[in-house]
């Protein structure tokens, strides 16, 4: 059975992915990229990170994949004349590349989704060249910190959990890479970690206003429902929470990340 990504791709969770950048999403990867290198760039959703590894690999080539033909085909909608940057439909545990093809491998927020990360980890491991790198990013959801306190969003967040577990995934990936990265088979492994931070009005009112929207709209919606684990009064109880948080004049939340930089 394929693995059940539990945010979707609705416009709410595009929304969110079109705001990543290598400066932003993946700062530990800047040191690791260099000009001509070829970049594997796996789970790219709509491609935002993947043009700014592009920008900065040049004339090196990126190869962005994802298992959605919808995010791919948003990818190419943004960046689909990139002359560097070529997007296809993938599967992240059978890569269509010949062993020990890229320069860099890169995943951000994928293995939380996956049902086998170690046997992800362990395919991406067979890809990258010997003297190459394998760089991943996933969030520890139980670290995931906001003020002011509000009973209904932590029953977003105990939610989220329940809708995880229920798909067999691990939403807490973030903690559990540099072990996940030994069990595949890797030599190396150097772990770090970073974060993201909203405290300002227009960052509340992002992050605020794209969760509530995805409490009602996204695959996190529709699948809580249809798991038994919500229901629709609840998830407008959530949504109302998260526009009440983003309008709070001091108000302020943080997402921890866990990320590795692991060699064959």
């Amino acid at each position: 059975m394929p693995d059940t990504y539990s945010h979707g791709h609705h416009e709410s969770v595009l929304r969110s992915h079109r705001n990543r950048t290598v400066e932003n999403s993946a700062a530990y990867l800047i040191p690791y990229l260099a000009t001509g290198l070829s970049v594997l760039d796996v789970g790219c959703g709509p491609g935002t990170i993947s043009a700014d590894v592009a920008g900065r690999v040049a004339p090196g080539h990126v190869t962005a994949i994802d298992y959605a033909p919808d995010a791919i085909t948003a990818a190419l909608g943004d960046f689909g004349d990139a002359a560097n940057l070529t997007f296809a439909v993938g599967d992240a545990y059978n890569l269509d590349f010949a062993d020990d093809t890229f320069d860099v491998v890169h995943a951000h927020q994928v293995l939380q989704h996956l049902t086998d990360p170690v046997g992800a980890l362990r395919e991406w491991r067979r890809v990258v060249k010997p003297n190459g790198i394998v760089a991943a990013r996933d969030s520890i959801y139980s670290s995931k910190a906001w003020y002011p306190a509000d009973p209904v969003l932590d029953r977003w967040l105990e939610l989220y959990h329940q809708l995880t577990d229920r798909n067999d995934a691990e939403d807490d990936a973030g903690i559990f890479l540099p072990a996940w990265a030994a069990q595949a088979g890797y030599s190396d492994v150097a772990f770090s970690g970073s974060t993201w931070a909203y405290a300002d009005p227009d960052s509340r009112a992002w992050w605020g206003g794209l969760w509530a929207d995805r409490a009602l709209e996204s695959s996190f919606a529709t699948q809580t429902i249809e798991y038994g684990l919500s229901t629709q009064a609840e998830l407008e109880a959530i949504s109302a929470a998260w526009t009440r948080w983003a309008a709070h004049p001091e108000a302020s939340y943080m997402v921890v990340h866990g990320e590795i930089i692991a060699r064959p």
